[in-house]
């Protein structure tokens, strides 16, 4: 058994997928009416799609028509008293007279969507192998929806979909909104509030100028088409897998990445050192040429590296992406310390003197970046084992698999989640142009098969 499993596809014909219900959820006490600035950190997600994530649970109490009557219910009312604390992702957006975007909220206001389906043909065992296809994308909503559509869209999309042995959740996230701390902060709050508790244990922190207060004129508007495409048709097709890599495989290529420290270096961390092994490993497995420039990008979590620090719980986005790059020949010609040494001096070059800097360019000509804007033949990280997303229980146990949904996925993109069994166990889930991805899933090397 390989240290890196990985999972078989089944077939992607269609489910059969009945709607049952569809309502707006608002917070259950009144809020009254609020707007929040967005600031530099959130604009460049404007012309990003809505970020999407979809947790799979066995949960046979919750199946049949009473069953899953009770579970949307619990859902349902756990989400009233959530959004009293995070009551902007009941919000939409708007613009003030100036043109600077916010988030608006109002009692008035629709709220969060709540989609209600059944899949009765379909059993939890037969999503967490599957790879992506047609049968994630139908339980996922707004697939193809741009951030900038919050304008008359809610922020937030929540299906929730009865299977045979089981429920999906799927969730639809503004990306303008928030970023995956912010995210699973408020997953786990919701979820928090479905096992019984009364009141959310940490709230959210939800002033963003405390971050960034400078206000940015954006002359955006939503495209006339509001289904558009995650791709093009001249794109090359698209494949999505999982490869767990068990907590002895992850210790494994930090502790032989770190065998030959070089006087004064310091050692690279379990991210870096994973990086690296994923760096190398797609470098390969699209047979570039020695000349071609190949990119790292992560979107790096700025929380504790901004001046002052913002608490873990700001909630929005505080990210933002960390490029490093060199010449595909000189990553196969070195060692991998190499590679491992260009990242980890990209992170720790990335204080708040430079995400400073990076934020008065941007805002001297606001620029806005499609979702695939990661660079040329980019390995590109996104999510974090350290998110606790199985630890994610509504009052019927912890997931059987977290997923990220089909937008925003381009040649190169990746996701750290934190794997099932716990420990230091990490699941990396990578898209990649198919040809490439057919001779990743042969590396030996990469598998850490032998």
């Amino acid at each position: 058994m390989p240290a890196a499993e990985v999972a078989e596809p089944i077939s992607t014909a269609a489910m059969k997928l009945r709607t049952l219900s569809k309502t707006h959820v608002r917070p259950r006490k009144p809020v009254g009416r609020r707007e929040c600035q967005l600031i530099t950190f959130d604009l460049p997600y404007v012309a990003f799609f809505y970020n999407q994530k979809l947790l799979l649970y066995k949960a046979a109490s919750a199946t049949g028509d009473a069953g899953f009557d009770d579970a949307v219910r619990r859902l349902t009312e756990g989400l009233e008293i959530a959004l009293e604390e995070f009551h902007q992702l009941a919000g939409k957006l708007g613009k003030d007279e100036d043109g600077v975007f916010k988030v608006e909220y109002d009692d008035e206001m629709a709220g969060v969507e709540v989609l209600a389906a059944a899949a009765d043909d379909v059993e939890v065992a037969d999503l967490v192998v599957e790879e992506g296809g047609s049968k994630l994308k139908e339980l996922v909503p707004y697939n193809g929806i741009l951030n900038v559509e919050g304008l008359h869209r809610p922020l937030l999309a929540v299906q929730i979909t009865r299977l045979r042995d089981g429920i999906v959740l799927g969730c639809a996230f503004n990306h303008a909104v928030l970023d995956g701390s912010s995210t699973w902060h408020f997953m786990s709050s919701w979820a928090e509030i479905c096992r019984g508790a009364q009141s959310i244990s940490v709230p959210p922190f939800l002033d963003r100028t405390k971050a960034r207060n400078t206000r940015v004129q954006l002359n955006l508007s939503p495209p006339g088409d509001s289904t558009s495409s995650n791709g093009s048709d001249a794109d090359p097709p698209l494949r999505e897998k999982i490869f767990k890599f068990s907590e002895s495989a992850v210790d494994k290529i930090k502790t032989l990445l770190n065998a030959n420290p070089s006087d004064g270096a310091k050692p690279f961390s379990t991210f870096q050192s994973l990086s690296t092994h994923l760096w190398l490993a797609v470098t390969r497995a699209r047979r570039l040429k020695p000349e071609d420039v190949t990119v790292f990008t992560v979107f790096a979590d700025c929380r504790k590296r901004v001046d002052p620090p913002m608490p873990e719980a700001y909630f929005g986005n505080l990210i933002q992406a960390i490029f490093t790059g060199t010449a595909a020949g000189l990553l196969a010609a070195n060692p991998p310390e190499f590679s491992a040494g260009l990242i980890q001096k990209a992170i720790e070059a990335h204080d708040a003197k430079a995400i400073d800097a990076r934020n008065t360019e941007w805002e001297s000509n606001p620029k806005i970046f499609q979702f695939k804007d990661a660079g040329v033949n980019c390995v590109a990280v996104g999510s974090s084992p350290r998110f606790k997303v199985y630890e994610v229980d509504f009052g019927w146990g912890g997931p059987e698999s977290v997923r990220s949904g089909g937008n925003n996925r381009f040649d190169g993109m990746v996701y750290l989640y934190q794997g099932k069994s716990g420990g230091r166990s990490i699941d990396v889930e990578i898209s990649l142009e198919a040809e490439a991805m057919g001779r990743l899933e042969k590396d030996k090397e990469f598998l850490m098969d032998g």
